[in-house]
């Protein structure tokens, strides 16, 4: 069964996003450029998207992106299957790619550092 497609024009007034926007984030990875299916209508050539995912990820980037910058998003979005560091605070979490770390470590109120080790996990690879 062929899977249903959205037009780029359908998407961005389905979402109020600009054209800029859409493209803005394929450049910083939130959207994988194989996503973006050419396709030659009456028209000319026009640009469309698996439905499903084009939507689902527009919604997330939209939940998110107030609280969490682009950047950070692409990161989780571009690397969906390496393992990942979060840290969750009283004033929010981030993320860290386990290919980032270099070292982890806790500081005491006397300013002793004591590595953390983490088990099967982040360590450099």
């Amino acid at each position: 069964m062929e899977q249903e497609l959205i037009s780029k024009k359908e998407l961005l007034q389905r979402y109020g996003i600009s054209y800029g926007a859409l493209y803005r984030w394929k450049r910083k990875g939130l959207i994988p450029e194989e996503w973006f299916i050419k396709k030659a209508t009456v028209t000319g050539q026009e640009t469309f998207f698996p439905k499903k995912l084009i939507c689902q990820r527009v919604e997330l980037i939209q939940d998110q992106k107030e609280e969490t910058p682009l950047d950070e998003l692409s990161k989780r979005f571009h690397k969906e299957n390496e393992a990942m560091l979060i840290v969750k605070t009283v004033i929010g979490e981030k993320s860290f790619l386990c290919s980032e770390i270099e070292e982890i470590y806790f500081v005491n109120s006397n300013g002793e550092r004591k590595r953390i080790r983490l088990e099967g996990g982040c360590e450099n690879e």
